[in-house]
C-alpha cells in the first residue's frame, strides 16, 4: 500500500482508522490521482479550525490502483459526489471505489455548453477559441450554473455521518470553486482560500508537464511546424492555475449577493439551520 507523505506526522482519528498526515500537508499520496486532499486543517478568522478527515477533495478516480481503493477505505469514505456530465463519465471511465460506497452524481454543465468545448479541446488540442480570459469566465460561470449542485453538495456534507469526497476531472476549476465556496464560508480567510486552490498546481505538476508536451506535438503535427514553434499560450493557461481564476468567483459572489453568507442563503438557497449544521459538522 502507498504511504502518506509524512514530514512531521500529525495523526487524527476517523471513524474507523488512525490516520496519519504531514503537518504542512493535506495531500493524499495515490497513485491514480495526484490531486486527492484533505480540505480541513485551515484556521478560520475567529480562530477555531476545519476538522480534518470529514471531506476530501479530488480529481476523477477512474484510475486507482487497488492500493489506493484500500487507502480510500482506510479514510473511511462512504460518499462519493461525482460533479462530471454523463459524457465525461462515458469518455473517462467510471471511479473505482471501496465496496458500498455512495454515489452522488451532481453533473455541472454550463448553460452555454462550455464543459463540452474544454472536453473537445482537450481531445483535440485545439485551444484556439480558449483564451486565458476564458478560466476566468469559468469561475465567474459556476457562481450561477452550479447553484443547484454546489447547494447540495454542501447539504451532503453537512449530513453526512462518514467522511465525503468531491471531485471532478482534474479537481481544479469545478471542484476548486467548491472548495472556495465552502472554506470562505466557514470562515477561512480568502488569501488561505487561495492558496488551497493554487495547491492543484504543486500536486498535478508531473502530470500536467506531460499533458502538456503531449499537446505540443499533437498539436505541431496539426499545424505541420515544429514542436518548439507552437503556441502554447492558451493550453498552458488552461494546465496551470492563477489565483486571479479562483478571484473571478470571490468577485463574482460579491457582485451578485454582497457576501458570501448571502451567497449561501440567496444563490444556494440554504436555510440559516442548515448552513449552521454545516459549521458545526465541520468547525472546532
Amino acid at each position: 500500500m502507498n504511504s502518506f507523505r509524512l514530514l512531521a506526522a500529525v495523526c487524527l482519528t476517523t471513524t474507523l482508522f488512525n490516520v496519519c498526515y504531514a503537518e504542512d500537508s493535506r495531500h493524499v499520496s495515490l497513485t491514480g490521482q495526484s490531486n486527492f486532499r484533505d480540505v480541513g486543517g485551515y484556521k478560520t478568522k475567529d480562530g477555531r479550525k476545519v476538522k480534518r478527515g470529514h471531506v476530501f477533495r479530488s480529481g476523477e478516480l477512474p484510475r486507482l490502483t487497488d492500493e489506493d481503493v484500500a487507502q480510500l477505505e482506510q479514510l473511511g469514505i462512504k460518499t462519493v459526489v461525482n460533479f462530471l456530465t454523463v459524457v465525461e463519465t462515458e469518455s473517462r471511465g467510471k471511479d473505482r471505489l471501496p465496496q458500498n460506497v455512495r454515489e452522488v452524481s451532481l453533473p455541472i454543465e454550463t448553460e452555454d455548453g462550455l464543459a463540452a468545448a474544454i472536453e473537445e479541446a482537450r481531445r483535440t488540442a485545439d485551444f484556439s477559441s480558449m483564451p486565458p480570459s476564458i478560466n476566468l469566465e469559468i469561475h465567474r460561470l459556476l457562481v450561477d450554473n452550479a447553484r443547484e449542485q454546489y447547494a447540495a453538495l454542501l447539504k451532503e456534507i453537512a449530513q453526512s455521518k462518514e467522511p465525503l469526497v468531491f471531485h471532478c476531472s482534474h479537481g481544479v476549476h469545478r471542484t476548486g470553486t467548491a472548495t472556495a465556496i465552502l472554506l470562505w464560508s466557514l470562515g477561512v480567510p480568502w488569501e488561505t482560500v487561495r492558496e488551497d486552490y493554487l495547491l492543484s498546481n504543486k500536486y498535478r505538476e508531473a502530470e500536467v508537464k506531460k499533458r502538456l508536451a503531449q499537446l505540443r506535438v499533437l498539436l505541431a503535427k496539426k499545424q505541420n511546424i515544429r514542436p518548439d514553434e507552437v503556441d502554447m499560450t492558451n493550453i498552458e493557461a488552461f494546465y496551470i492555475q492563477k489565483g486571479e481564476y479562483i478571484d473571478a468567483t470571490r468577485d463574482e459572489i460579491i457582485k451578485q449577493h454582497g457576501s458570501i453568507e448571502g451567497y449561501i442563503n440567496q444563490g444556494l438557497g440554504l436555510s440559516a439551520k442548515e448552513f449552521n449544521s454545516l459549521k458545526e459538522k465541520l468547525l472546532q
